[in-house]
């Protein structure tokens, strides 16, 4: 049996996705498909639209077979950290054969042989993005005007953001020394951070998102995301599990921000070159909390240099308490120390039990805070974002103890 991997959010998972999905196991001829997806919180430094179980519900009933959890200190990272988390958990199944991503080039060629030449970060590489942070630009495109001074073309290439992703696959593949093959597939009919939408079938999450919080209906998600995704948000909306969205935790993030000193809030992951005294000004120009605090908030901080997803994921860190010593780069390069469970169909079945052999780490069913540091956090972040909740009871709070793995069989 051969394995595409899959690294994805589906927040919510949508037509694009179905596509993605079906494309990968096409050029890759697998069998079957593993998706390492985020949990609760998002690369962007986003609470998902609904909770892991939900979507990775929709990720089996789309027809993959296994659903694995990629831990919070990975899943709200830049790229390189998301990335390297990612792969590391695909090659630590000991079945994945290849992995399969989108990218808006849809050209492997270009990004292997950028991975090659960066994969061991060269000291000249290193200067230059120091020379243009100090600038004061913003970190994508510092890294995109380094790289572009070994890698001819690159700084508009990777100006868009799933050819970024896909290069630190690539590069997190070679540091790894895994033997997945990669693969990728041309995004089509919309862009990752389009919010409009130009197209009868295909959007993207953004754009979705957009309009399921304006509309607050999910009629006007019908013509571009599948029935089972539909169903699903339909569930936990009724449940008040859905939509959530950073305005939910403006509160307990006040509560954090006014609780630390500027000297605390800097040991903060993602609290960086003096951030935690603009937060500080910040906070006495921003009003109570309310409708849209956190983006007023957001709207203050940002600034040339700080980007608005850079201060998502720092307002994050905070609120989950995640220290930069937690998070350390030391910390983060072993890799996923365990591999949880979502949820799996019968041929999941059949791939949790090759890998009680295969794993190169404890694969978890039944959560206990006592594995991993990383676990802990996890389950920790589950607690912060039941808070999201309409009503939230105990069982919500600590759902990492009670929910099982989610099995679909149709």
């Amino acid at each position: 049996m051969s394995t595409v991997g899959l690294v994805v959010e589906y927040n919510p998972l949508h037509n694009g996705h179905y596509y993605h999905y079906q494309q990968s196991k096409k050029v890759t001829g697998a069998d079957s498909a593993i998706c390492i997806m985020s949990g609760n919180f998002l690369q962007r430094g986003e609470p998902a639209v609904v909770n892991k179980w939900a979507r990775a519900e929709m990720a089996l009933r789309m027809g993959a077979d296994l659903v694995l959890e990629l831990p919070v200190a990975y899943s709200a990272q830049p790229a390189e950290w998301f990335a390297f988390g990612a792969v590391s958990a695909l090659d630590a199944t000991g079945l994945v054969d290849s992995l399969c991503f989108g990218s808006e080039s849809g050209d492997i060629s270009w990004l292997e042989a950028a991975a090659d030449v960066l994969q061991d970060e060269p000291a000249p590489l290193r200067e230059l993005l120091q020379q243009e942070l100090k600038a004061g630009v913003p970190y994508p495109a510092a890294y995109s005007r380094a790289v572009a001074q070994f890698v001819p073309g690159a700084e508009s290439e990777l100006a868009k953001p799933n050819n970024t992703l896909g290069l630190h696959y690539l590069i997190a593949l070679q540091r790894l020394r895994s033997g997945i093959r990669p693969q990728t597939i041309a995004r089509m009919k919309a862009e990752y951070n389009q919010t409009d939408i130009t197209d009868g079938r295909i959007a993207s999450a953004t754009a979705l998102r957009k309009l399921l919080f304006e509309e607050r209906t999910l009629h006007a998600l019908r013509p571009y995301a599948p029935t089972a995704t539909l169903d699903v948000l339909e569930r936990e909306w009724q449940a008040g599990r859905a939509p959530v969205d950073w305005e939910r935790f403006a509160k307990p993030l006040m509560l954090q921000l006014m609780h630390h000193t500027p000297e605390q809030l800097a040991t903060f992951h993602e609290v960086t070159e003096g951030l935690e005294h603009r937060i500080r000004q910040a906070l006495t120009e921003t009003a109570a909390p309310g409708e849209g605090y956190v983006a007023s908030l957001l709207d203050r901080l940002k600034t040339k240099r700080y980007t608005r997803t850079k201060l998502q994921r720092t307002l994050l860190r905070i609120l989950l308490n995640h220290t930069k010593e937690e998070l350390s780069a030391e910390i983060l390069s072993r890799g996923v120390p365990y591999l949880r469970v979502l949820g799996f169909r019968p041929k999941g079945r059949e791939l949790l039990r090759r890998m009680k052999t295969t794993a190169k780490v404890p694969v978890v069913t039944k959560v206990t805070d006592t594995l991993s540091p990383l676990l802990a956090m996890d389950i920790r972040a589950t607690s912060v974002y039941a808070l999201g909740y309409e009503t939230p009871t105990p069982r919500d709070w600590f759902a990492d103890y009670y929910e099982p793995p989610v099995i679909v069989t149709d």
